[in-house]
Parts: structure tokens; sequence; C-alpha cells
């Protein structure tokens, strides 16, 4: 009996190693078709919640591609069972939120003294809501709110923007660089070893599309700007 059931046992694992090892040689091919079709890089391909159709996370951001590679979609799935649960929004949450971790050494921090939230804010120096965002960052600290910034040029890496945001994160005081830059006062040109372009790649794939957009401590993302009131309400009504 016990070498039955081992038996058993085994063929059901070397069933699923089996099973595993097919999935993900059609999803290397799936993978190619994608990059040699429209040019994307894939970082991963998994089931989505819709059956018949797998999700691809790129470069530019999530895909659904059917599992016979026929056909790409690009949109928003919903889930009408769970009250029209945004399930592209949650897939990008948790990319949001690893990507969170790997950056966390290169933000530039506005810490609330007495911190009840954190959130991360992909910002621009060229951007009329991102000055006006910052200068409340007081109120924003004031109400518990610690603000962490991300680069995100929005005219891309060639841009004044992208040289502006390299000089904020290379200076000596980033803080006092960001603040000048912001108030429009001239910063000197800096240049060093650098995370820009690496945050700007980062926004792009998980729906950065202007700026300020704001993460919040779950992943999911505000775009635009959002006063202090308003901002500390939202966090409030989602960790109540």
């Amino acid at each position: 009996m016990i070498r039955t059931f081992s038996f058993i046992a085994i063929s059901g694992l070397l069933a699923v190693l089996s099973f595993t090892a097919q999935a993900q040689q059609e999803y290397a091919d799936l993978r190619a078709k994608i990059t040699d079709s429209i040019g994307l890089s894939v970082d991963s391909i998994k089931p989505s919640p819709v059956p018949g159709l797998l999700q691809a996370m790129t470069n530019r951001g999530l895909f659904y591609i059917s599992e016979d590679g026929t056909y790409l979609l690009h949109g928003k799935v919903f889930n009408l069972d769970k009250g029209l649960q945004n399930e592209t929004e949650e897939a990008l949450s948790v990319v949001r939120l690893q990507g969170l971790e790997r950056f966390s050494d290169s933000v530039i921090e506005f810490k609330a003294q007495n911190e009840k939230y954190e959130v991360t804010v992909f910002t621009d120096t060229t951007c009329g809501y991102c000055r006006k965002l910052h200068s409340q960052i007081d109120s924003y600290n004031a109400k518990g709110i610690t603000v962490r910034y991300l680069a995100f040029p929005r005219g891309g890496v060639s841009s004044d923007g992208f040289k502006s945001l390299v000089s904020v994160w290379c200076a000596e005081n980033p803080q006092q660089a960001m603040t000048d830059a912001k108030a429009g006062q001239d910063i000197s040109n800096k240049s060093c070893k650098n995370q820009v372009s690496a945050h700007y790649n980062f926004g792009q794939q998980v729906g950065v599309q202007g700026t300020p957009a704001i993460i919040l401590g779950n992943g999911n993302m505000i775009p635009g700007y959002q006063p202090p009131a308003e901002l500390i309400k939202i966090l409030d009504d989602i960790n109540s």
C-alpha cells in the first residue's frame, strides 16, 4: 500500500514538473513572439484572471495575450463578480511594490516627523503640478505624510527635464536641490552614477503617463496632483 501511494505521489509530481516545463517553453515562445512582433521586452508571463488569457508584464506595461499567441490586448480587466474590481490595477500594484523596494535607496525623501503614511511620487522638476505639490511639502509632512520622490522626466531621457533631475539626484543636498529646482531657481549641473533612467523606465512599466503620479502604500496609483487635505482623506479611507 505504501509503495502504491509513493508511486502515485511520484507520478503526480513528475506530471506537474512536466506540465510546468511545457508551460515555460510555451511562455518562452510567446515572449519571443511579443518581442519580435512589437519590440517589447517581456519580464514575465503568467496566467491571468481571465480563462484563455495570459498576462505579460513588459517594459511598457501589462498586456494580455491569448494562450495560442494569436491575440494581444492592452487595456483594463474588471471583475464583475467582485464589484468591478480592476484586475489589471491589482496586478500592477504588486509590480509597483516590488519596484519601490528595489529603488528604496535612490528616492529623495521628505519625511514627516510624526509619520502616519508614506507615499512615493513620480516627479519632474519642469512639471507645474509637481511644483505645486512640492510647494506644500510642509503641509503633507504636517499631516503625517512622508513623501518619497522618484524621477520621471516627461520628455524622456534626452530632455532638459532629464538633465535637471540628474542634477538634483547628484547634488550634495538632493532635498534642497529639489526644492530649488521646483522653485524655478537655477541649479548647478551635476553628474554622477544615478538611477534616473531606471526610475523613468520603471514608471513607464507600471502605468505612469504624466506627473505627478502618486503610489500609495498598497501599490495603487493616483494620477495627478492631490492637495494635502484630499490625500490624507484618501489614505485614511484605504487604511480604515
